[in-house]
C-alpha cells in the first residue's frame, strides 16, 4: 500500500496558502495536515504534528522562513523542509540551505513539479528548481588562475631575477650562484626576451608584480 506523504504549509498569503493546500490534498498519496500564516505559529504547533514535509515561504511577517527552518530543524529532526518561494538570489538560497532546508523550489514551478519535488524529498532527495541547481553548481566552480608571465622562466632565471630584485650586481649574482658573469648576462638576456622588457628595472618590476 502506498504511503501517504503528510505535508504542512507555512505561507502568509492566504490565496497561495489555500492553493497549495488544495493541490496537496487533491493529489493521490499526499495529505495536507496543517497550514500556518506565520513562523511563530509554525514553531508553536508543528513539533506536535510530526509531518513528513514542510513547504516554507521565506518572506513571512515577523520571523522569516529561513530563521523558522533553523529553529524547526531542532524541534522536528525527522521532518524535511522545502523552501517554496519567489526568491532566487544567491545569498538567500545559500542562507536557506545553511539553515537546514533540504530543498528549494520556486513558486512559479508547475503544480506537478511541486508534487514531484515533495515526493523526491520524502524519498531522500534534495530537489531544486533548475535555476537554483545552476546557482549551486556555479558556486563550486573556480576560474583557473591565468598563467603568470614568470611561469615561462627557468628555475635559474628566477634565481637570478630574485637576486637582482634585491639589488645585487651581476658579479654578486655570479658569485652566489657559482657561475661566470658571462653566464649571468646570458640568463638576463633570456629573461628580457621572455618577459618582453628592455631593462633590469622593468624585469624586476614584473617580478615583483608592479605595473
Amino acid at each position: 500500500m502506498k504511503t501517504t506523504i503528510t505535508v504542512a504549509i507555512v505561507e502568509d498569503k492566504e490565496p497561495i496558502r489555500q492553493s497549495l493546500a488544495i493541490l496537496v490534498d487533491g493529489a493521490e498519496g499526499f495529505s495536507c495536515q496543517a497550514t500556518f500564516e506565520n513562523a511563530e505559529l509554525a514553531i508553536d504547533q508543528l513539533p506536535g504534528l510530526c509531518v513528513d514535509v514542510v513547504l516554507m515561504d521565506i518572506d513571512l511577517p515577523g520571523m522569516n522562513g529561513i530563521d523558522c527552518v533553523r529553529q524547526l530543524k531542532v524541534l522536528c529532526p525527522h521532518t524535511q523542509f522545502m523552501m517554496c518561494t519567489m526568491y532566487d538570489e544567491d545569498e538567500t538560497v545559500f542562507d536557506a540551505l545553511k539553515a537546514g532546508a533540504n530543498a528549494y523550489i520556486l513558486k512559479r514551478s508547475p503544480p506537478h513539479k511541486l508534487l514531484e519535488a515533495i515526493t523526491e524529498l520524502h524519498e531522500g532527495g534534495s530537489p531544486m528548481s533548475s535555476t537554483i541547481a545552476r546557482k549551486i553548481a556555479d558556486s563550486f566552480y573556480t576560474s583557473p588562475t591565468a598563467p603568470s608571465e614568470l611561469d615561462i622562466l627557468t628555475t635559474r632565471e628566477r634565481e637570478i631575477l630574485d637576486r637582482l630584485s634585491k639589488g645585487h650586481s651581476h658579479k654578486e649574482v655570479a658569485n652566489e650562484l657559482f657561475v661566470s658573469p658571462t653566464t649571468v648576462r646570458k640568463h638576463i638576456f633570456n629573461i628580457y626576451q621572455k618577459l618582453q622588457v628592455h631593462s633590469k628595472v622593468e624585469a624586476v618590476n614584473k617580478y615583483l608584480g608592479r605595473k
